[in-house]
């Protein structure tokens, strides 16, 4: 048993329950150095350590021993601030990956709807107007017009992405995204405001389009995914459209922006910001509009935030809802997984159909 142990599953898991190397020694009583060469393949753990780990996060300890592929870095878009702690970014791996093996699952027990978004340039991008041209080419495929786009999840659902959310850990981390046969996307529910959130996954869907076989996270692509996002939620048109409305004669009208926001679902920061990258407002004139957002207290959360519905994810609980009708429930897919249901609920974030209690009832004899 113990050659056939696979310590990046024991990593993995750890990094799922935000324990860091420290943490999992004190609570098992093993060094941190132990754990490590244990993690790395260095060194095999006897039946005891496997015991012990497997009643520790219970789970069977047939766990520890399959061999899955793991994400590899290339496949992994990862949004976050710059000064994002490696631990948090691990955590959301971490939950990226298990949620890839539930896709599999899933896939392999329903037809889920079909993943159609493909790259439309097979050059690198090289100017904003080539992302401008990608965009409105977009909207088209997907059946959009021009108007605001009501909800972002249902449309990455739509078109064969799971999206899922992970727990509020941390505001550092804003999203991340599997490049796997069926994408993921995976959100932080720490950011409150559903705009924001929307953004995020228009960003997403930007490296998918824009960035297909491309390493990211580096300047340049995250600019070009934001330009994407910026243009995929306010088309070119509609914002030029619109523009003198909410500013005129060198003044905002924030009321009226106020309004432009609610109907197209986008923050007010992030419509200066597109307003500028269209050469509406100038450099000075978006500084301007950003210090004042700043200055009343909405340079993080807007006041109309609380007004706009959230958009929670639904593909998930659909395929959960017709796998117990098929008598398929959370106890099940878990073992097919080698977890348990506590684990899936956890790793999915809601309550799932579990088996039906039956209940035994002793007539006495009298």
């Amino acid at each position: 048993m113990t050659t056939e142990f696979n310590g990046l599953e024991l990593k993995l898991l750890r990094q799922f329950n935000e324990l860091s190397l420290e943490d999992l020694g004190s609570k098992l009583d093993y060094t941190r150095q132990y754990l490590h060469k244990v993690e790395t393949g260095q060194t095999s753990p006897n039946d005891q350590f496997i015991d012990k780990v497997a009643h520790y996060f219970n789970v069977p300890q047939s766990f520890f021993m399959q061999l899955k592929p793991i994400l590899q870095e290339d496949q992994i878009h990862f949004r976050s601030n710059r000064t994002a702690k490696v631990s948090f970014k691990q955590i959301v791996i971490a939950r990226g990956e298990y949620i890839r093996r539930l896709t599999e699952y899933l896939d392999s027990k329903l037809k889920l709807p079909k993943y159609d978004i493909q790259a439309l340039e097979d050059d690198p991008i090289t100017s904003n107007i080539a992302i401008e041209h990608i965009t409105t080419q977009c909207r088209e495929k997907w059946g959009l017009g021009l108007g605001p786009i009501s909800n972002m999840v249902r449309l990455c659902e739509t078109h064969g992405i799971v999206v899922t959310t992970f727990p509020s850990i941390s505001k550092e981390v804003d999203a991340l995204s599997l490049a796997t046969k069926r994408p993921i996307f995976v959100r932080n529910e720490a950011k409150e405001s559903v705009c924001r959130q929307r953004f995020d996954l228009a960003h997403e869907l930007g490296h998918l389009v824009l960035h297909d076989g491309i390493m990211t996270g580096d300047r340049l692509t995250e600019s070009q995914a934001n330009h994407f996002a910026s243009a995929l939620l306010i088309p070119q048109v509609m914002m030029r459209t619109h523009f003198p409305t909410w500013y005129k004669n060198g003044r905002f009208n924030w009321s009226k922006l106020s309004e432009f926001k609610r109907t197209w679902k986008v923050s007010k920061a992030a419509i200066l910001y597109r307003a500028k990258q269209l050469g509406l407002l100038t450099q000075e004139q978006y500084t301007s509009g950003v210090i004042y957002l700043k200055k009343t207290g909405e340079g993080i959360t807007e006041k109309e935030d609380h007004l706009i519905p959230n958009e929670k994810p639904e593909l998930l609980n659909t395929c959960f809802t017709i796998l117990a009708k098929k008598k398929i429930f959370a106890e099940d897919i878990a073992n097919s997984l080698n977890i348990n249901a506590d684990f899936l609920e956890n790793l999915v974030g809601m309550d799932l159909p579990r088996k039906p209690r039956i209940l035994k009832i002793v007539e006495e004899s009298t």
